[in-house]
């Protein structure tokens, strides 16, 4: 029998219906509540809203409903009194009957009015006081999670390293769970973890009794030890923890001989980072692993190191592994599985397959079958480039889908090179010749090697939305190259590895010649080495991989205003971003790419049909939609950053 996400989404809807109150049940079908009961809109990460009161007809009405700020601004925290900084509003929110829960950038939870953006109550952990976080994107959170029984809800926020536990009535932690309300999530790890360097940014799953949390550890961050990356399960009353998964096996463990001459014992990362996925009725969870220590050299961890960037599939209620795919053997790139793998049910030979879609850096979106693992369409082994790096080992072939076709760029010829001007294209052809360069999985080098995707993709961790009702995925893309340059390790650090990446000198951009300014005035700011669209949103029929269409998304203002380029006519730009959209049974996409402007997209073609621009600027988030208990449907989005982070609330007429 299929279980479809959008199935058990309506059977809950109609089970709260049955509890309602008299008031609720005299509101006429057409209008009844439809909640938004996960940070991804279901467990199976569809990010589609079942409601088509906004569609094609009338989404040119919509207007700002309500607006709420998080109030947060930078602080002096300790250890080291430097200033800690909230970072971009990233959060999707969750709606439960009336009331909204939303995670701030500080990972704060605040209990909004759903339909008028009233705050109700607000939880701070108080995470900045210890200062800085070292994941790269500083104080960012995306969501919370929630679990009830027939007396109470519970919400969970993963706040850098401690799961705590909120009465979602009050805000107020509970103290029967863990030690007052909270779980160390280092306690428990397999070796000693200095929890500066443990994080969380995504919210985590529930499942049955069980809460479940991945973790983060940030890429700037290579020592042998590092912190590991187990997925872990606690019960949702006591905080007792139920199972541990090994992302880096033990001794024994299945796919521990893939880290050779025992690095498997020293290493760390390969964890779980991004939202996880959930089949609920199969027991199934989705994990979408990431990069192990030390990202771009792996001389100290010969092998293809699983289970680093691979989809594994869980029993929930054990940790078992049921199956798993490696994305990529040996990764070099920071190729890491960034977002949930989409649960999804597609028509494969006349009949219903429940599949899950895993969207990746590299360009591709990996297809198998949701219990079995097997690939949907032929998933090659084919060679690549070998490394150059003394010691290192890169894995002479890589797994690339038939099907579907790559949504972004995998390589940078001299033909993509930025054209703008004369002047601009002849130092593009000049640093790009200064550079190793090839296709898709060319190692890094001691030379510096130029890829694409780089390392924010391809997808980010909210590129992806499921039409159930269609079948089609949609994916938000960015085309922006990385410079990998490898260097060696200096005695007196305190890396402990052969070689390493350089991140200080990463950069790949163009610029006026810094001789040819007076002595007292920097060159403008970069622009990108390659030409445009640097976002894209891509339409993919999920009953035959095949594209419905690619439309340039969004704009990026700081290349259309640049110095260099006035009187220049440019073409689309597009925004690179990790965003993506969220899908309405209206037929609309609602997404920002990750720029300043909202849209609404047509699902059948692209086209634009609406556009907003957001009032706090940058709008890194993907969109919400709900209908509240007054019947009006609502979009709503975080957008904004620092001290001027808000949600923004749209519906028809600004109705509230």
């Amino acid at each position: 029998m299929s279980h479809s996400p959008i199935a058990r989404i309506m059977h809950d809807a109609c089970c709260l219906l049955v509890i309602a109150s008299a008031p609720f049940l005299s509101v006429p079908l057409h209008a009844q509540r439809v909640d938004w009961p996960s940070a991804s809109g279901d467990a199976g990460a569809m990010r589609y809203a079942p409601v088509a009161d906004i569609d094609r007809a009338n989404v040119s009405r919509l207007k700002v409903a309500w607006r709420w700020s998080t109030g947060e601004k930078s602080v002096v925290a300790a250890p080291d009194r430097k200033a800690a900084r909230p970072g971009l509003f990233q959060a999707s929110p969750v709606v439960i009957g009336d009331t909204l829960y939303v995670s701030t950038p500080y990972a704060a939870v605040a209990a909004l009015d759903a339909t008028s953006g009233r705050e109700l109550w607000k939880y701070d952990p108080e995470v900045w006081r210890m200062g800085q976080p070292s994941n790269g994107t500083g104080f960012v959170h995306r969501g919370v999670a929630t679990w009830s029984s027939a007396k109470e809800r519970r919400i969970f926020i993963n706040a850098r390293y401690r799961l705590i536990a909120l009465d979602a009535a009050t805000g107020r932690v509970i103290p029967s769970f863990g030690a007052n309300g909270e779980v160390d999530l280092t306690a428990q790890l397999r070796r000693p973890t200095n929890r500066a360097h443990y994080t969380n940014t995504s919210p985590p799953v529930v499942y049955g009794d069980l809460v479940i949390v991945g973790n983060g550890v940030g890429d700037r961050l290579r020592y042998r030890n590092d912190p590991p990356g187990d997925v872990q399960a606690f019960d949702v009353r006591t905080g007792r923890r139920v199972w541990s998964f090994h992302t880096v096996p033990d001794s024994g463990e299945f796919g521990w001989k893939t880290w050779e001459n025992g690095s498997w014992a020293y290493m760390g990362h390969t964890n779980v980072w991004a939202p996880m996925s959930l089949d609920a009725a199969r027991g199934l969870l989705f994990l979408p692993v990431s990069t192990p220590t030390n990202d771009w050299y792996g001389g100290d961890r010969k092998g293809d190191n699983l289970f680093a960037e691979s989809v594994v599939a869980l029993d929930a209620r054990t940790g078992r592994r049921v199956w798993h795919y490696q994305i990529v053997h040996h990764g070099l790139w920071d190729y890491d599985l960034p977002a949930p793998p989409v649960l999804a049910t597609i028509q494969w030979k006349g009949a219903p397959r429940d599949v899950v879609a895993v969207p990746s850096k590299t360009a591709w979106i990996y297809v198998f079958d949701r219990v079995t693992g097997a690939p949907i369409w032929p998933i090659v082994e084919r060679p690549v480039p070998a490394s150059d790096v003394p010691g290192e080992r890169a894995s002479p072939t890589q797994p690339m889908p038939t099907l579907p076709a790559p949504f972004s760029r995998q390589e940078v010829r001299e033909s993509d090179l930025i054209d703008f001007t004369p002047e601009l294209h002849r130092r593009a052809r000049e640093l790009f010749a200064q550079y190793r360069s090839g296709p898709i999985f060319t190692p890094p080098s001691l030379q510096g090697t130029i890829t694409m995707p780089g390392a924010i993709g391809g997808a980010g961790w909210g590129s992806t939305s499921y039409d159930p009702e269609t079948h089609t995925l949609f994916v938000k893309a960015t085309n922006s190259p990385a410079l990998y340059r490898i260097q060696q390790g200096q005695p007196n650090d305190t890396i402990g590895f052969t070689y390493t990446a350089d991140l200080v000198h990463s950069g790949l951009g163009v610029t006026a010649d810094p001789d040819s300014g007076k002595a007292d005035h920097l060159p403008p700011e970069q622009l990108p080495l390659i030409k445009p669209p640097y976002g894209t949103m891509t339409a993919i029929d999920m009953d035959t991989g095949r594209r419905r269409w690619q439309v340039t998304l969004g704009d990026t203002p700081s290349i259309r205003q640049h110095p260099l380029l006035a009187g220049v006519t440019l073409p689309p730009l597009g925004v690179a971003g990790a965003p993506g959209g969220t899908v309405t049974k209206g037929g609309l996409l609602f997404a920002t790419g990750g720029g300043t402007v909202l849209y609404a997209l047509d699902t059948r073609d692209g086209r634009v049909l609406w556009q907003f621009d957001l009032p706090a600027g940058r709008g890194y988030a993907n969109p919400v939609s709900y209908r509240g208990a007054n019947g009006v449907q609502y979009i709503v989005i975080a957008t904004g950053g620092g001290d001027d982070a808000e949600l923004v609330a749209f519906s028809l007429d600004g109705a509230r």
